[in-house]
Parts: structure tokens; C-alpha cells; sequence
């Protein structure tokens, strides 16, 4: 059961002069359907996914004004999609998260980019940098700069949000340049309102259809040797043209304050994080007006010299807020102000840490420098109080608390990859250490204890290609983990076929779970379809399989001509072992694949619930399955949270006043997977755990089937 947008899909069809409430990444999505949108694509991850989520859910109503959606299988083919736009006056927009997707996507970039388009082109990005950050700390910014591609960083204003993006579309007509629209977390997020504009069909789309094709011209090809002019168009026509329409519509944004002598040069993304600061150092009200003279940079490339010089000149010094490193636009805008004769002092990485996120304290510490250097009549005594009792609130609960245990991230509760690692620990008792390529995914999360597997992540899918300089250099084999997610996006090609190819020694363990879970459990290839999901509901079984009715990878992997494959259940743990134990010491010298299929639980519960509570509704019998543990029988060595990690097991103190070891529970959040019991068995753990079965809605004969129980077990209680 996937989540439903109903109500985002309403506010897309908003028209001229409506009045929109919500999220930025939802306005964004507005913007791109006010904007004439032709095409989207994109690939799932971060906060941008919603515009992708909600557009596909929204296609009965997007093939009405001719719009093509399309969920790519990963960045790059996102990316590639925009070449519509080189030929034919077609608006295309395309979405992916953070600079790991622009990685992906970089080959496909750099080709649209070359040639350059004629239709507007537009790649979201969820520019993910500092805490909320899940990958690398880098920024798109470089791409943009080696690429040639205007970026925006739009000011977090939902109406500035909705501008940025048709201005994006106009100026990479106007320029030839394709754009980038990087969104920060907190832009995602960030509620309020704009007046909303009519949506606009395409002039070309799937309801007018393209009658021929384009004529054959090569200089639209990226390739040599036209490569070279197209070099010097980017020099001499597109950056000036985009600078020049920048200029024209005002794009970035300048606002005054009386203290002229000096101004602050800040990032669209940062304006809100900036302002907040300089209300700490009271210079600027609750409104937001600011005491400094700001320029804020929607348009953050390509710089325009002749803005960057009106606002600079005769100022008594500039600060650039620019939040990460290198300091690109420090650099250009020193050098954009030295070229024109501007010699206003510039300061930045001077004055901000060079790395790390811009949070407003990080700021504030920044503008006091800046202040105590520039504006020494400028009382700081506040700020720096505020700044002091921040720091010694967090001293004063660290003292208060002590050393607080580490919370590392987890599976979810029932997650059927924990059981893998559970069997991988376990294998590993019998056949020593090996090296593990771990991946992008929710099974990254076995990095973190109580697993701590996983010895390198290069990349979604990347993880059988990772070991294969390290493999051949091990005693024993080496074991590569990804996901079913990750194996569509990349690992069939860069991991698979690469060790086919190459006849490599190695295995592979796919976790099969349905589901691309980490980046919001969209669907995939090998998706369970409805009637595999209406089976299961049937059957009522937590563990159903739903590998009869979806083989799409097993049957990929045995046309590529992989010899050695297992398909286990994930929750049968022992099993799991002896097949992860038998490919690590089996005599079969090539690739070896274990398909460990499990059904991602956070997708069954969305499912079942609504599904139990009607048969409960309508009085009929429900069976939920719960585990517990026995006291009297746990010996507290706690063996069994060490090998599961699952947090519906924890402990609690001894009811034996002779004891003093806590005694494992399990908590009512148990979904019933029978890891805890599966555990115990395949390590030999003491025998502490027992299954119950609480049924309600019963049948006649288990009414006194429970009766006679109560009966017998009542005679044979002591008195």
C-alpha cells in the first residue's frame, strides 16, 4: 500500500491567482507545471523525490496537458532524458538527490551540456550538504562550473522558489545552457504561500506530437570535432547571454540597510540562516529586515560581474557567506572585482570555518569577527552571551546526563535484512573474518553495531565491482552486499557483468526486498505486483514468498550465465548461514549469488494493517503471532540482542532478587519476524524465547480447544 498524495496532486492543479499552501518541494513542482513543462524524470532519494512521487502519481491528470513522466532506473538515464531538449523547443525537467546523483549522472551532463539546448533544461538537485546530509560532504556547485550549467540557489521563499524555476527555464532558452536548481533539506521543507499561476500546456507534448524529426546537424553532437566550437560558445555566447538575462529580470536580489559601509554577499540557500544570525547580534528585526546591505545570490553561476561590482564598490569591506569548500564564489567574485578596479576588502573562509554546515551559531561567530574588524561601534556583548549560553546549556546536560550512550542508526523493527547480518556473524564463527563490500541502502546500516559489516561503500550498486581489486589479494573470499534497489541502478552492469566477464572468485549476497526502501520504498523491476500482494494478504503468513510470482532477478542473472545461485529467506537465519558458509568454502570457482528475499516490513505493515482492521471490523478471525522471552529460563548473558540488534529487544531487571544480571524482553513494538527465536537456534542460545499466538475473532472450536487448556494447566499449578 503506497503512500497516496490526493491532496499534493489537488494543489498542482491550482490556477491564475489561487492562493498555494505547503512545502517548497511542492511548490517547485507547481512551477515546473506553470512553467510549461514538456517531460520529467528522475530518480528517488532526499526531499526532492516528492516532486518525482507526487508526479507520477499524478499522470491521469498531467496526460491531460500532455506532460511525459517517467521514473528512471537511475541518474544518468535521468539526465539523458534532457537531450530531448538539444533538438526541439521542448521544456524538460529532471530530479535526483544530491551530488551523488550528479556523479552518476555526470557522463550524460557533460554531453547535454556541450551542445547545449534550445528547449529549457532543468535538473533538480536536493543539495543535501551539512546534517541532513546522508552521503558525501561535496556540492554541485563544481559541476556547474566544469559543465557550463547556470546553477540557482534559490532564496528559501516559496514565491522566490516558484520565480527561480521559470526564470531557470527562460534563461537556459536564452543562453543555451541547461540550469541546475539546488535545494537544500530546509528549502524542501519549508512551509508558506504564493499566489499560483495557470499551468501551461506544452506547445509540443504527447497530446501534440513532434511530426519529424530534427534535421541532421552535427554541431548538436557531442563530438569531436566540433567539441572545440562548442569550448568557445561557451566562453564567448552562452555565459554572457545567461549573465545578461540575470541582469534583465533581476534574478538576484538586493536589499538595502543603513549601515552602507559594508554588505554581505550570501548564497540564495543561506538567506534565512543568515538573517536569524544577524538577529542575534541585533542587526536585523523580527522581520527579517537587515541592518547590513545584502546581496542575495539566487544565480550563483554565473556570477554577474557588474551587480557584484555595484554592490561592492566603495563599501568599506564585503563578506561572502558561502557555505562549504572550495570557496568557488569567493573566488570569482574577488576576481570579477579586481578585473573591474573594484578594491573593496573581501572576506570569507577568512573569517568562516572552511568546512561544515552554516548553522546560525557557525554564522554568528563569523559576523562577530566580521563586525569587531568593520563596525567597531557595534555592541557584540549580546551575541557573544548568547553564543556563550548555548555553549554552556549543552555542558550543563552533558554534566547532567554523563556519558550518553551512542544511538547509532538501526534496521527497522522486522527488517528482513538484520537476519542476514544476524547469519553473516554467524558464518563467520566457522569459516574466520572476510572482507565485506558493503552498499548504498538500508543495508549500510549493518556498518553501525551490532554488525559492523562492511569494509568500503563506492557507490550505489558498486559494491561487487569495489572488491574486485581486493578479492583476488585475500586468503579467503570476499562478499559483496546490495540491495535489489542497487542492483537495478547499477550493479547489474558495473558489478555482474564485470565479474562474468572476468570469471572472478566471488560472492554476491542481493537483498531482495521489493522495494527501493531507503530512498522512500518506491517500486522497482521486482516489485511485488497486486495479485502477489493480495496472495500474501490471503495467506495471512508474515514470511509469504513472494519469489514464484517475481523472478525478474534470478532470471537476469541466470540469462548473463551465473552457475552457482541459492534463493534464501531472509528470517530463516540457520539456513542462511549454511549458504552463506557453503559459498565461502564451495569448490565452484566464479561468481556465487545468494538472493536473500524478504519482503521490506515498513511496505507489509503499510499493507496489513488496513487490511486487519477490516476482517476485525467485520468479526472475522485475526491471528497475530508474538514473541516473549521466559525469565526464569534467560541467564542474562544477552548474546541474543548482541546477534539481533532489533530494538523490540531490550532488557529489563531480574525478577529473581538472587539474580542481578536484567533479563531480556521484547517489547510490544514486535511485529512477530522470529528473528529473536531463528537466532537463538541457528547460535544455540539458551532456549528463553517462546511464540504465542493471539488470536482474535476465534472459531467455536478453538473457544474450547483454549478452555480445555485453561482447565488442565489450572490442575497442574501448585496450590
Amino acid at each position: 500500500m503506497e503512500v497516496q498524495f490526493t491532496e499534493q496532486i489537488e494543489q498542482l492543479k491550482l490556477g491564475e491567482g489561487a492562493t498555494f499552501h505547503g512545502e517548497g518541494i511542492l511548490a517547485v513542482t507547481k512551477a515546473l507545471l506553470q512553467s510549461g513543462v514538456a517531460y520529467v524524470g528522475g530518480y528517488q532519494g532526499a526531499p526532492v523525490s516528492h516532486l518525482l512521487d507526487v508526479m507520477v502519481q499524478a499522470r491521469p491528470y498531467l496526460d491531460t496537458l500532455g506532460v511525459h513522466v517517467e521514473a528512471c532506473s537511475n541518474e544518468a538515464s535521468a539526465a539523458a532524458m534532457l537531450g530531448a531538449s538539444i533538438h526541439y523547443p521542448l521544456r524538460g525537467a529532471v530530479t535526483w538527490k544530491s551530488i551523488v546523483g550528479t556523479n552518476v549522472a555526470a557522463d550524460a551532463l557533460s554531453n547535454l551540456s556541450s551542445p547545449g539546448v534550445v528547449g529549457g533544461a532543468l535538473v533538480v538537485v536536493g543539495e543535501d550538504y551539512g546534517e541532513g546530509a546522508s552521503v558525501i560532504q561535496e556540492r554541485t556547485h563544481a559541476y556547474a562550473l566544469k559543465s557550463t550549467m547556470a546553477l540557482f540557489d534559490p532564496r528559501p521563499d516559496l514565491a522566490t522558489m516558484v520565480r527561480c524555476v521559470e526564470h531557470a527555464f527562460a534563461l537556459s532558452e536564452a543562453s543555451n545552457m541547461p540550469a541546475m536548481l539546488e535545494l537544500r533539506i530546509r528549502a524542501c521543507h519549508v512551509r508558506g504561500t504564493f499566489t499560483t499561476r495557470a499551468n501551461v500546456a506544452p506547445r509540443l507534448g504527447t497530446h501534440q506530437l513532434i511530426e519529424e524529426p530534427a534535421r541532421f546537424d552535427y554541431m548538436r553532437l557531442a563530438h569531436p570535432p566540433v567539441t572545440f566550437r562548442h569550448e568557445k560558445l561557451k566562453i564567448e555566447q552562452r555565459i554572457p547571454a545567461a549573465q545578461a538575462y540575470a541582469a534583465a529580470h533581476g534574478i538576484n536580489e538586493t536589499f538595502d540597510g543603513p549601515r552602507a559601509e559594508v554588505g554581505i554577499v550570501v548564497q540564495g540557500g543561506l538567506y534565512n540562516a543568515l538573517v536569524r544570525a544577524l538577529q542575534q547580534l541585533g542587526l536585523a528585526d523580527a522581520h527579517g529586515a537587515s541592518m547590513l546591505p545584502l546581496h542575495v545570490l539566487n544565480l550563483t553561476f554565473p556570477l554577474v560581474p557588474a551587480e557584484i561590482s555595484a554592490f561592492c564598490a566603495g563599501r568599506r569591506a564585503v563578506l561572502v557567506v558561502e557555505e562549504g569548500s572550495p570557496e568557488y564564489i569567493e573566488k570569482d567574485l574577488v576576481l570579477a572585482l579586481r578585473r573591474l578596479d573594484v578594491q573593496t576588502p573581501v572576506h570569507g573562509k577568512d573569517m568562516l570555518p572552511a568546512a561544515g554546515e552554516y548553522t546560525v551559531e557557525v554564522l554568528a561567530q563569523g559576523l562577530l569577527a566580521f563586525c569587531a574588524r568593520h563596525l567597531p561601534d557595534v555592541d557584540l556583548a549580546p551575541a557573544r552571551a548568547w553564543l556563550a549560553a548555548n555553549a554552556q546549556r549543552r555542558a550543563d546536560v552533558a554534566a547532567a546526563t554523563g556519558a550518553l550512550p551512542a544511538r547509532p542508526p538501526g534496521f527497522c523493527t522486522g527488517c528482513p535484512e538484520r537476519p542476514v547480518f544476524s547469519a553473516l556473524k554467524l558464518a563467520q564463527q566457522q569459516v574466520g573474518p572476510v572482507h565485506i563490500a558493503a552498499d548504498i541502502g538500508c543495508h549500510a546500516l549493518a556498518t553501525f553495531e551490532p554488525f559492523s559489516s562492511g569494509h568500503s561503500i563506492l557507490g550505489y550498486g558498486m559494491s561487487l565491482a569495489s572488491r574486485a581489486g581486493v578479492s583476488p589479494m585475500m586468503q579467503r573470499r570476499a562478499i559483496a552486499v546490495m540491495g535489489d534497489g542497487g542492483f537495478w541502478h547499477n550493479g547489474l552492469l558495473t558489478g555482474v557483468q564485470a565479474a562474468l566477464f572476468n570469471g572472478d572468485d566471488a560472492v554476491l549476497v542481493i537483498m531482495k526486498n521489493g522495494y527501493t526502501s531507503a530512498t522512500g520504498t518506491q517500486d522497482i523491476l521486482n516489485t511485488p505486483d497486486d495479485e502477489a500482494r493480495a496472495e500474501a494478504e490471503r495467506q495471512a503468513r508474515l514470511h509469504q514468498s513472494l519469489a514464484d510470482r517475481n523472478r525478474s532477478i534470478e532470471d537476469t542473472l541466470q540469462g548473463m550465465g551465473v552457475k552457482w545461485m541459492r534463493v534464501v529467506h531472509t528470517y530463516e537465519v540457520d539456513t542462511m548461514r549454511r549458504t552463506l558458509q557453503e559459498a565461502l568454502t564451495s569448490p565452484f570457482d566464479g561468481l556465487k549469488v545468494i538472493v536473500a528475499e524478504g519482503e521490506c516490513q515498513l511496505e507489509r505493515q503499510r499493507r496489513i494493517k488496513p487490511w486487519i482492521a477490516g476482517r476485525l471490523k467485520r468479526g472475522e478471525r485475526v491471528e497475530r503471532v508474538k514473541y516473549g522471552v521466559d525469565e526464569d529460563v534467560c541467564t542474562g548473558d544477552h548474546a541474543c540482542i548482541r546477534l539481533s540488534g532489533c530494538p523490540t529487544l531490550a532488557l529489563k531487571d531480574n525478577p529473581d532478587p538472587l539474580r542481578v544480571d536484567p533479563v531480556a524482553t521484547v517489547l510490544d513494538g514486535c511485529v512477530g519476524c522470529g528473528l529473536c527465536g531463528a537466532n537463538a537456534h541457528a547460535a544455540t542460545l539458551c532456549p528463553s524465547f517462546y511464540r504465542a499466538e493471539v488470536v482474535r475473532h476465534p472459531r467455536p472450536a478453538e473457544r474450547w480447544l483454549a478452555r480445555l487448556r485453561e482447565f488442565v494447566t489450572a490442575r497442574l499449578r501448585p496450590a
